[in-house]
């Protein structure tokens, strides 16, 4: 018997073919296992803003408010512990009890890696001091947890708040979940996805996956994986994805920073489809973090008073 031929270039071709396909597969892997890279984040305060804009807007002036005499504070309260580390709240509150008032809870921006609820504080005693009751919060940031962590520290504030609505004289029926950028983020998802009465979303995107939204590294690192690594958890945290008849009233404040709007005009669209009220003001020739200085506080205080008494006191 003839020993069989062998095909030396079918066999080539199938080696190569293995090559090439475990060379996708190696890199496939690389990918899905590399560990996202820490952005190098600056500290996220109101001074820092208002060093870093002056610079262009030399028009600015740094925010330097008197505690009004009609509010009082309590400060550092424990609403929550995670791994072993207190979350602390300040809550600001009017003086006059004879009342029940409505309350907000106030998120601080940072890219879910920086800032504290100190970035707050003249927000909360403005707001008290016309009538509200504001709780400005720390949650965890993406250094101690990722993805969902700083939702679920959000939603037991709420909890906490509501738990507490007697000893801070307020309605609470009448709770609004107010934010700024990353914080925006995360109020107007917690408010979308749970029972509170209006939403101030102050220059926060309302989805990662639309197609105007510019988020990368910071929203990586806080989700623990790159959109194309699990699209899935990008679109899971988007407020836009849980829009229906029970979202609540919500304001959009946003600077001139286009990038910040991503999802708006879409999620306004559906509010209206639904009745619901919604408005936004964009502040004219704005950068990022508006709010944290002078001429621009005045103008986001105003209309987010001016929203919020139509909503929750009329």
């Amino acid at each position: 018997m003839k020993p069989a031929k062998v095909n030396l270039n079918h066999n080539s071709h199938l080696r190569k073919i293995f090559i090439r396909f475990s060379i996708v597969l190696i890199s496939l892997s690389k990918m899905y296992s590399q560990e996202i890279e820490r952005p190098k984040a600056q500290p996220y305060t109101i001074e820092a803003t208002y060093d870093k804009l002056k610079k262009k807007y030399p028009f600015i002036q740094l925010l330097n408010l008197e505690f009004p005499k009609n509010i009082q504070l309590k400060k550092d309260v424990v609403y929550k512990t995670r791994n072993g580390k207190s979350l602390l709240a300040d809550i600001y509150y009017p003086k006059d009890s004879a009342q029940k008032y409505p309350a907000i809870i106030l998120v601080h921006g940072g890219g879910w890696i920086s800032g504290s609820k100190e970035n707050e504080r003249f927000l909360a005693q403005e707001l008290a001091s016309k009538g509200y009751v504001a709780m400005a919060i720390n949650y965890s940031l993406s250094d101690d947890a990722k993805y969902p962590g700083a939702v679920e520290d959000i939603e037991d504030a709420l909890k906490f708040l509501k738990k507490h609505h007697k000893e801070f004289y307020f309605n609470k029926k009448k709770i609004a979940l107010g934010g700024n950028s990353a914080g925006a983020q995360l109020a107007t998802l917690v408010g979308v996805k749970n029972k509170v009465q209006a939403i101030v979303n102050i220059d926060g995107i309302v989805s990662f996956t639309h197609p105007e939204s510019e988020e990368g590294a910071y929203a990586a690192y806080w989700f623990g994986v790159t959109k194309a690594q699990n699209f899935k958890l990008w679109k899971e945290a988007s407020p836009l994805e849980y829009v229906g008849k029970r979202t609540p009233p919500t304001l959009f404040i946003n600077s001139s920073q286009s990038r910040f709007h991503a999802g708006r005009d879409d999620m306004m669209k559906l509010l209206k489809n639904y009745n619901i009220p919604t408005e936004f003001h964009e502040i004219k020739d704005s950068p990022h973090s508006f709010w944290l200085v002078q001429p621009w506080f005045d103008e986001t205080l105003k209309y987010t008073v001016d929203f919020l008494d139509k909503v929750l006191k009329n």
